[in-house]
């Protein structure tokens, strides 16, 4: 199912519905509706309040909690306005940036909210404080989900502000091995830049070749190109794929020597994104 940009249309697994609400210059922020029966949801990256008390006012939805991924202000910027109009709990990572933190949250951490159980997982590089949470399938939602910030991009993923290199590396191996049918929903509608990347690291890449123009035809209407899947992102996002020929080929033509280690691969690689 398509989920349209210019409408904040629901695609529902059975019961629980996962809505991206648009803002800023790029951001989705996530409604996760565990019962569609319930008017109860959380909110999911809040960088901006306005948007989201419309859509939730419009449907007549009770939020019920906040969850942070990370520091960034367009994640976290509508958390003080929201919290004047709902007294709520804001689940996140330890951070002096985000005092508003009621419960703070780290990898290996469970939530065990009604209807919708939830795994911290730690993926720091990005910033050092970064989390991600990961939804297990049940029986009424047949794929798990991740809400992963600035993690992990559909075909990309974000800027390294903490560093190292090796420790973003390992997140990214962290989610690249959740389950293939794991749904990904990311912070930020960069796909269609990302996927332009990826075709100059895998020219001959036809997985990368098909999703670019089927994104090309989305973006062309407006449209979202999210959520993505583990699948897909491992057969077309390079920085899940530093261990393949192809990717350790273009970073040592555009570097001109041999790397051993994938780490360095994913390094040279993302380095290489943000001089491009």
């Amino acid at each position: 199912m398509r989920v349209e940009f210019n409408a904040c249309n629901l695609e529902v697994y059975r019961v629980t519905s996962i809505t991206p609400i648009p803002a800023l210059d790029s951001n989705y922020f996530w409604v996760i509706r565990p019962d569609i029966n319930t008017p109860e949801v959380y909110l999911v990256d809040p960088g901006d309040a306005a948007p989201l008390i419309t859509y939730l006012r419009q449907h007549q939805l009770v939020p019920v909690a906040i969850l942070v991924t990370h520091r960034h202000r367009d994640h976290i910027g509508g958390i003080d306005e929201l919290l004047r109009h709902w007294s709520i709990p804001v689940y996140g990572p330890e951070s002096p940036a985000i005092p508003q933190i009621t419960h703070k949250l780290k990898g290996g951490d469970k939530l065990f909210f009604a209807k919708m159980p939830l795994d911290v997982i730690a993926v720091p590089g990005h910033t050092t404080e970064h989390i991600a949470y990961y939804m297990p399938a049940r029986e009424d939602a047949n794929e798990p989900a991740l809400f992963c910030g600035d993690a992990l991009f559909a075909a990309g993923c974000g800027r390294m502000f903490d560093g190292p290199a090796d420790v973003m590396w390992a997140s990214l191996c962290r989610l690249a091995a959740l389950p293939n049918a794991t749904r990904i929903y990311c912070a930020h509608e960069y796909t269609l830049a990302n996927l332009r990347f990826a075709c100059a690291v895998e020219p001959d890449n036809l997985d990368i070749k098909q999703r670019h123009d089927q994104v090309s035809a989305l973006r062309a209407t407006n449209s979202i190109t999210l959520p993505s899947s583990i699948a897909l992102e491992k057969r077309t996002n390079p920085f899940l794929r530093c261990q393949e020929a192809g990717v350790k080929r273009f970073i040592e033509q555009q570097n001109g020597h041999h790397i051993e280690s994938d780490a360095e691969v994913f390094a040279l690689l993302r380095k290489a994104k943000d001089n491009w």
